[in-house]
């Protein structure tokens, strides 16, 4: 198929303009004023549509923001979770920033159909259902949604939900401890109600996190359905791309292993722990 010479220019100009305002943004702190749209115009030798076509790109992206009857601004610097291969496992340190939770539903109901196929329980035994909003330095990041085996958990509180570490009070309140969880990871946009709570406008980009979650015994306790902000989250891998020492298990060379969207700091006090997970996400 024959390349149009005038779509594949417009592509690299605008990727050139793209650069530029990266540059600029990297010189600048969050909250720094940048150029408007027609100095840009002017610094770079571009049309108007090619330098908006560029900011709209960078404003969804979570790197600028317009302020109506101000200008535009760079944009808050993102939460980065970083996963890290160590002995053997990836585990998860801290994400950046004071980590909080908002509980906005708890409840005891029956799994349903879906639900009771994940937590291996019948659809008519009963959950605990919580959905909360998960908070950084004050602002609203994500949006969780939790199922939990009620036998296993029936006294769950919300404060127990909004403090301290969720899988300490899994061990130290219920006698569960947490092992190994598997978790997909894919992008998607907020609804109107997701929106609101998020604070951000509707059909934003975000990231939608599945995960299970299963004991040292091999029983699912957990089934999470999370939607992070796209815009203030992002996932970096360490990745060790050094060959494996002799013996080592030659399948899992050069894999990529990824498990974004754990609650910050909730298994990796706990050492190392082994995952599994499929699904888009970014790296540096």
């Amino acid at each position: 198929m024959a390349i149009d010479p005038a779509a594949s220019g417009a592509v690299l100009k605008r990727e050139r303009v793209r650069d530029a305002l990266l540059e600029l943004i990297e010189a600048r702190r969050p909250g720094d004023a940048v150029p408007s749209e027609r100095a840009l115009c002017a610094r770079l030798g571009v049309s108007r549509p090619t330098v908006r076509a560029a900011v709209d790109e960078l404003v969804v992206a979570g790197l600028l923001v317009r302020e109506h009857g101000r200008g535009m601004f760079v944009a808050a610097e993102k939460i980065t979770q970083e996963l890290v291969a160590e002995h053997g496992a990836l585990t998860v340190p801290q994400a950046r920033g004071v980590w909080t939770s908002r509980v906005l539903e708890l409840r005891t109901l029956p799994a349903g159909a879906r639900v009771g196929r994940r937590l291996r329980v019948s659809p008519a035994a009963t959950i605990r259902y919580a959905a909360r909003l998960r908070l950084v330095d004050g602002a609203p990041t994500a949006i969780e949604h939790l199922h939990l085996p009620a036998a296993l958990v029936p006294g769950l509180t919300e404060t127990e939900l909004e403090q301290g570490d969720l899988y300490e009070h899994f061990r130290d309140r219920h006698g569960v401890r947490v092992a190994e969880a598997v978790q997909s990871v894919e992008p998607t946009v907020v609804t109107r109600a997701e929106a609101d709570l998020l604070d951000v406008p509707e059909l934003s980009p975000a990231l939608l996190f599945e995960r299970l979650t299963t004991d040292t015994a091999g029983r699912p306790v957990e089934y999470v359905r999370s939607v992070y902000r796209g815009d203030r989250y992002r996932i970096v891998s360490r990745l060790a791309l050094a060959p494996s020492a002799p013996g080592a298990d030659e399948t899992h060379r050069g894999e990529g292993h990824h498990h974004p969207g754990f609650p910050p700091g909730d298994l990796t006090s706990r050492g190392p722990v082994s995952f599994s997970a499929h699904g888009v996400v970014q790296h540096d």
